[in-house]
């Protein structure tokens, strides 16, 4: 197709400059080859032939030779450039050699490898490409909580290719790990797919995993390389190395073939439905994106549409549905959602019918981000900001990947950030994607590892540089609070329950809190505790599977919340109220008489009330007070501090400043994911014309996970580029006081009120003069 030519007319009904606002080539990509290398075993060469593979490409052969070599290795390239060939080479060659020596021993001494995936689904796609190489000497099985427990006797004693998750490492593996002792011995090769998700809470406890991991390994004698495979990011050595908590070495240039691909910002245009404040609000993403997926579906376009949530998939899938009805009766059994929970034959089948084109359109959470192969897509939506740019071409690489010439396009949500980047599409295209950011660190995180590791085997004194600086001091506190006992030999657990269940990996602590169904008494999942007065009060709507369920109570005592089987066409949203207090300033810096910092804070919070909201128009159908008791959090802020005469003479009168404190608040958060890896709620904020601890009016932002996760402390490193941003992303909006897209909460407990959207430019104009002023000249 002619890429620019066709691109108005397959996305819309016709050109709209208004819903256009940027579009940009990004050039095709010839494939560059490599030999393949002379230690491969000719029978690993001659399996890989059989699939079609007769020559790799070059970044494949550069980091499967690092890992052979013994360096630690990350592997960071774009979507669909063959990253597994680059893992599994090294590992498959190793273990095939000196499985062939072992046929002549009593006793097989030869090397195993372990493979961590974040997703089970992701772990059961490579051990089908694994098996597909039907090389006899490797026996790769998953383990992970869907073994059967019959099996996992066979898998530790006999399988030298074995497939696990971090959840499955940290409960089945370590705690057992003398199980595992054969295992653990031949040891070769760990690694470590879609390296680049391990971020946040979740990145630091992983980071503490694989250092628990590499300790164990020592204990055996062995000494494994690891081997990272990850989408695009910022210095990925560093990152990676962080991970492992030892130094790595990066292979970056993609020399992967990939067609051409056309991308177009698209920001939906506003309705006469107004919403808080009176402000207009924006047709939602989903509605919009439906439509452009009916658009190019009728073109008979492939094409693959992008969301974060369960149900947003769903919804995207059956509106474009019922649009495609009209257009002609085939069209609609040609359009499907996928996203996790499915069954894994629903999954095989629907990426069968992707693959084979029976299906012409899918509605997708980030299922199909990872490392699903999913070939000859023509068309990429992304409905919503995926969180990073990493992401996002990660996404958008799902197009174009048999060679051919695609089109993508970003569809802005009425969120502060998008409202940004559709904006300033340089934010995106013209700077480097975002580095990984987690804190390995945090005494949250840190402490229940080191009560593992103490379990697994005593911490002895001269380990504890693995798990960092902080480690000595926090073993001392975990003694006194009657975690761990002092030997002379070293720290011991000493308790009969597992140390491993103080940890959550993928929460923030709490103890899970069961969801189970009224009528049956069947448990439908969990979730952690610190959610569940947002996602599970009496009241909210929880979704799973695809089905939906009002909850009819949260039973905090009991860990459970029950809920009933239900249809409603809203969704429902938690308000809540905060306080701040500053424990102690880490770092600070003056901007003339603006003082920017980042510290430890207590944040207390209680959830008192929620709105059901209508799911495609976002119009507020009700509000209902909720009974809630408060919870503290201790966590990391940045914040920042300015003189209310300074404020004067930017032209801010006393009565507009609280609006203005609180519209640069709100919009601060929606920015902060522009220089940081994080989700808009991962992070919260509170913002006063006066507060305790600092004297002057203050907005602060902090870490919504105990201890923090590092996202506010990137936020004070990159505060000039991030205040630029969020007043840009002000100035931009097109609407008169405030609305969504820039200064408007969805978090908000006090209801948006007040807003100042004009005296937040004013402010923060006033921070950025500050910052640009010397220290010295603003004394004077």
């Amino acid at each position: 197709m002619a890429l620019h030519d066709s691109l108005i007319p397959l996305l819309g009904s016709g050109p709209d400059p208004e819903q256009l606002m940027h579009v940009r080539e990004l050039s095709a990509r010839d494939a560059i080859h490599e030999p393949w290398p002379d230690w491969a075993h000719p029978d690993v060469v001659d399996a890989y032939a059989t699939l079609g593979m007769h020559q790799p490409w070059r970044h494949q052969v550069l980091a499967a030779e690092s890992a052979h070599a013994g360096q630690h290795t990350i592997i960071a390239t774009g979507t669909a450039s063959g990253k597994s060939l680059a893992y599994q080479l090294p590992a498959l060659d190793s273990i095939h050699r000196t499985s062939l020596e072992d046929q002549a021993r009593l006793e097989p001494t030869g090397s195993v490898a372990l493979y961590l995936a974040p997703t089970k689904a992701l772990a059961a796609d490579q051990l089908s490409a694994i098996k597909s190489l039907k090389l006899p000497t490797v026996r790769a099985e998953t383990y992970d909580g869907d073994t059967d427990p019959g099996a996992r006797r066979w898998i530790r004693d006999h399988a030298n290719f074995v497939l696990a998750n971090p959840d499955m490492l940290h409960f089945g593996i370590l705690p057992n790990h003398t199980w595992w002792a054969r295992f653990f011995r031949r040891l070769k090769y760990v690694i470590i797919d879609e390296a680049h998700s391990y971020r946040g809470v979740f990145g630091s406890h992983v980071a503490n995993l694989m250092r628990r991991l590499r300790r164990i390994c020592a204990s055996y004698g062995a000494d494994p390389v690891f081997i990272g495979a990850s989408a695009t990011s910022s210095d990925p050595a560093s990152s990676f190395g962080r991970l492992i908590g030892s130094e790595a070495k990066a292979v970056t240039t993609d020399c992967s073939p990939h067609g051409a691909t056309t991308v177009a910002f698209w920001e939906p245009q506003l309705t006469e439905l107004k919403g808080e404040n009176g402000a207009r609000e924006r047709r939602t993403v989903v509605a919009e994106t439906a439509d452009l997926l009916a658009n190019l579906v009728s073109a008979r376009v492939r094409t693959i549409a992008f969301i974060k949530s369960r149900r947003g998939a769903e919804t995207i899938s059956s509106i474009t549905k019922r649009l495609l009805e009209e257009v002609h009766p085939s069209l609609p059994n040609r359009i499907a959602a996928y996203r996790s929970g499915y069954l894994p034959e629903e999954r095989r089948e629907l990426e069968n019918k992707l693959r084979s084109g029976q299906l012409l359109g899918v509605s997708s959470t980030s299922a199909l981000e990872l490392g699903i192969d999913i070939s000859g897509l023509d068309a990429v939506l992304v409905a919503g900001w995926p969180g990073t740019r990493a992401s996002l071409f990660q996404q958008i690489g799902r197009a174009g990947r048999a060679g051919q010439d695609a089109v993508a396009a970003f569809v802005a949500s009425d969120d502060p950030l998008d409202t940004y980047l559709v904006h300033h599409p340089e934010a995106v295209f013209d700077v480097s994607v975002e580095a990984t950011v987690f804190d390995p660190s945090n005494p949250y995180v840190l402490g229940p590892h080191l009560c593992s590791a103490a379990q697994e085997l005593p911490l002895t004194p001269a380990e504890l540089g693995l798990f960092g600086p902080t480690a000595e001091s926090l073993l001392d506190r975990l003694t006194t609070d009657g975690y761990l006992r002092r030997r002379p030999a070293g720290w011991y657990w000493t308790h009969a329950e597992s140390a491993a269940s103080l940890v959550n990996l993928r929460g923030d602590g709490g103890g899970p809190i069961n969801i189970v169904e009224s009528e049956s008494g069947m448990l439908l999942g969990t979730m952690d505790s610190p959610q569940s007065h947002y996602q599970a009060h009496t009241g909210a709507i929880y979704v799973h599977q695809g089905t939906t369920y009002i909850v009819d109570e949260l039973n905090e005592q009991d860990h459970c919340a029950m809920v009933t089987r239900s249809n409603p066409d809203y969704y429902t949203q938690a308000r809540d109220i905060t306080q701040i207090e500053v424990l102690e300033e880490l770092r600070g810096a003056d901007w003339g008489r603006v003082r920017a910092s980042f510290g430890e804070v207590k944040v207390t919070t209680k959830v008192i009330s929620f709105q059901r909201k209508a799911f495609i128009s976002n119009e507020i159908l009700g509000e209902e007070p909720l009974e809630l008791g408060a919870r503290e959090l201790f966590t990391k802020a940045v914040w920042f501090t300015i003189d209310e005469a300074d404020l004067a003479a930017a032209g801010l009168v006393t009565a507009r400043i609280p609006g203005a404190l609180h519209a640069a608040e709100h919009a601060g958060i929606g920015l902060l994911p522009l220089v940081a890896s994080s989700d808009r709620w991962d992070i919260g904020g509170v913002s006063t014309a006066l507060h305790a601890d600092t004297g002057k009016p203050t907005i602060f932002v902090y870490d919504g996970h105990p201890g923090g996760a590092g996202f506010a402390e990137r936020g004070y490193d990159a505060a000039r580029t991030w205040l630029t941003a969020t007043r840009d992303a002000i100035r931009a909006c097109e609407c008169e006081s405030g609305c969504p897209s820039c200064v408007q909460s969805p978090k908000c407990g006090n209801k948006n009120n007040p807003l100042d959207k004009s005296g937040a430019v004013m402010l923060i104009d006033a921070l950025l003069a500050a910052a640009d002023i010397p220290a010295a000249e603003a004394a004077r």
